[in-house]
């Protein structure tokens, strides 16, 4: 019984060892290199940028004391920061959240047209 096992295990191996040389032999001998064009590069570039501004942005109004940073929106398309909330703000509120904006690295510029003063 045990040689039986042996020669099964033998068998195998064998045959699986000549399996993969024989697809081996049927791959090209060179994968083709698919090459992203730089636009969509860029593009994915800008998008993950606009991602981390929005989300900069998001995290210094939701800690900035006196700012209603659960109210307002972020929105962020290649560069330019869009605030807007449902809630009514200060006129003050609305200015320290402008300023906060633009001090974030990579911010082109801050539309507040979306925010509600008082």
């Amino acid at each position: 019984m045990k040689k039986f096992a042996i020669a099964a295990a033998t068998a195998t191996a064998l045959t699986l060892t000549l399996a993969n040389g024989a697809f081996a032999a049927q791959q090209p001998t060179q994968a083709p290199v698919m090459l992203a064009a730089n636009d969509t590069v860029d593009q994915v570039q800008q998008e993950g940028s606009d991602t981390w501004i929005t989300t900069k942005v998001k995290a210094d109004l939701l800690t900035e004391k006196g700012i209603p940073g659960s109210d307002i929106k972020v929105e962020t398309s290649q560069g330019v920061v869009s605030l807007s909330s449902d809630v009514k703000v200060t006129a003050s509120q609305k200015e320290e959240a402008v300023r906060i904006t633009k001090n974030i690295k990579g911010v082109k510029s801050v539309m507040s047209d979306g925010l509600k003063a008082e």
